[in-house]
């Protein structure tokens, strides 16, 4: 309601400038988690993991030309060491024979994960742009306001003959409610982590799920266990510190990036031409800091 109703950034003052960016964006995150739910149908599990981590070169290219982060040697030892990770779990999958899933469109179903990963990726990296640059609030509130409207579209068009196939019990609906907690709880502290680190990050760190969804799986489907799924997992972590052991910085200038690389050279101011210092903002897991450094380039 406050949300609503005060301030100039109220609902309607939002809809009237930025209606038609979050409208975009609400399809895109809709039609990212569609493809790859939808891909389960078609494809094995090993494929959909090995192929959703897709969505980490396409959240760095699109960090490093449209949100101008730089990155260090450390921060791609830590995204290869990640993804070796995940390769490792895909490798037991296979040997423990978890591979349910797989279909005669196993090559429409690797598609639709690449898309799906694809627009994840966008999705991401636009939602590190608005909680750092506009609000958090902002973002859920669009976000639920269009990804509502446009999923019950989508869903009576495309899905309305699946859902009266479902049959309808207490224990089906609590499934339904339990998977809306958690998706609920993921898009309220998903902001708040991006905020605090970078999409590149958190989608490193989502690498972890499948191995949580194993472990429960353990315990109520009686999947068989592999010494090469803790072997990832650790992996995985390993990966994570590496790429969270330095700062990643954003060069708001393209010659910061050159006086960042040489910062024992000499500094010289640049010409009166009323244009405001560029700065380098850095972005890491450590306490944040109330000022951001500036950089004098020639």
């Amino acid at each position: 309601f406050f949300f609503i109703t005060t301030g100039e950034e109220n609902l309607l003052a939002i809809l009237k400038r930025r209606w038609w960016k979050y409208m975009i964006l609400g399809i895109i995150d809709i039609e990212a988690n569609y493809l790859v739910v939808k891909a389960y149908q078609y494809t094995t599990l090993t494929s959909v993991q090995l192929l959703d981590c897709f969505v980490i070169p396409v959240v760095i290219l699109l960090s490093w030309f449209f949100l101008l982060v730089r990155y260090k040697a450390v921060h791609f030892i830590g995204i290869v060491v990640c993804i070796l990770g995940m390769g490792c779990m895909a490798g037991a999958d296979v040997l423990v024979g978890r591979q349910q899933g797989a279909g005669e469109n196993k090559l429409i179903g690797d598609l639709l994960v690449l898309g799906g990963a694809t627009l994840y990726g966008i999705s991401n990296v636009c939602e590190e742009y608005i909680v750092r640059n506009l609000s958090r609030v902002e973002f859920l509130g669009m976000i639920g306001l269009f990804g509502s409207f446009f999923s019950g579209i989508q869903l009576a068009i495309m899905e309305h003959k699946e859902l009266l196939k479902v049959p309808w019990d207490w224990q089906i609906g609590l499934l339904y409610v339990g998977f809306s907690a958690c998706m609920f709880g993921l898009y309220s502290f998903m902001p708040v982590v991006i905020k605090k680190t970078s999409a590149t990050a958190v989608n490193l760190s989502l690498l972890t799920a499948d191995l949580y969804s194993l472990f429960c799986g353990l315990f109520l489907f009686h999947y068989k266990f592999s010494g090469l799924y803790l072997l990832s997992f650790f992996t995985i972590l390993v990966g994570l510190v590496l790429y969270s052991s330095t700062s990643t910085y954003v060069a708001q200038d393209p010659r910061v990036y050159k006086q960042f690389r040489n910062p024992s050279g000499p500094v010289v101011d640049l010409p009166a031409t009323g244009q405001l210092e560029p700065s380098v903002t850095y972005t890491s897991l450590g306490q944040e800091t109330e000022e951001e450094p500036h950089v004098r380039v020639a």
